[in-house]
């Protein structure tokens, strides 16, 4: 890894991106990339500072992404704070930042979509369709436009790593994926830029989140029949005051299917998608 200190570079178009880029490959550099919607916290920086250690230059993106919210969800108040974004990504070591606008990643007239099955079938993909033909569109084109040696994501949004890692399988992106930890606070709440719409009482209540999916992936991996497994930790994140629950599964930690058999048989996740008030917070465990 080459040391360099050399300050934040913001750049908001394909082309002052590829000429800074190209000028780290003339001198021989390896470089990661970050993909982020930004309002960034510690987790994200965790993901910075993992792609630091992996690689000699670090772009990270910017940008809220259209094409993955669905008409009645939050895009318009998505959190936005580009210059903290910025000043966050220069201490965590972040040497270039792509902040391109709507009009800059789908340009007038552009028409192409991607299509995901697989690990985006089910779970979000039953209760956000649109999501991950959007997230697999923006991803792919900020994967030819930044053209990195390897990519890093968060553990957090386990289905979407799941969908990227298939999607670089599929069209043979010579990208190697990373994965991190999820980051959580002291009371082991998943760090997310969505926990800003909470007040202190929901706070409380979303803490109480990681608990239920931990009991869960202990009877799981005891060898509890699944069913009832989730029926439990189900009944469980409604006690702990949540007000409704898309999902509480636990299923193949690679392919999101369910076990057939109906108990844990390898490497598994529990997931779960729930609401406070107005807020979806989403989280998963190993099993």
């Amino acid at each position: 890894m080459i040391v360099d200190d050399a300050p934040l570079q913001i750049v908001r178009s394909v082309a002052e991106l590829r000429a800074a880029i190209r000028g780290w490959r003339a001198q021989g550099r390896s470089v990661a990339f970050v993909p982020t919607m930004g309002a960034l916290h510690e987790g994200h920086l965790d993901l910075v500072r993992e792609a630091v250690r992996r690689a000699d230059q670090v772009v990270a993106s910017v940008f809220v992404n259209p094409t993955q919210f669905a008409p009645h969800e939050d895009l318009g108040r998505y959190p936005r704070q580009e210059a903290k974004d910025a000043e966050l990504l220069a201490g965590a070591g972040c040497r270039l930042m792509y902040a391109p606008s709507v009009e800059e990643m789908y340009p007038a007239g552009a028409t192409t979509t991607i299509s995901v099955g697989g690990p985006a079938e089910d779970l979000e993909g039953a209760f956000r369709p649109q999501m991950f033909g959007g997230v697999a569109l923006v991803v792919a084109k900020l994967f030819n436009q930044v053209r990195p040696d390897l990519a890093v994501f968060g553990e957090k949004d386990w289905q979407q790593l799941a969908v990227i890692r298939r999607m670089v399988r599929d069209l043979d992106f010579q990208i190697e994926i990373v994965g991190v930890p999820t980051a959580r606070d002291g009371h082991g709440l998943a760090l997310s830029s969505r926990n800003a719409y909470l007040n202190d009482a929901q706070l409380a209540i979303a803490r109480r989140l990681n608990g239920v999916l931990a009991d869960a992936a202990a009877s799981a991996r005891a060898g509890t029949p699944l069913a009832a497994v989730e029926r439990e930790a189900h009944a469980a994140v409604l006690k702990a005051g949540f007000d409704r629950i898309d999902y509480v599964a636990v299923r193949d930690a690679e392919t999101l299917e369910p076990f057939r058999s109906g108990v844990v048989e390898g490497p598994a996740r529990v997931l779960a998608a729930a609401w406070i008030g107005t807020t979806r917070l989403i989280d998963n465990l190993a099993v």
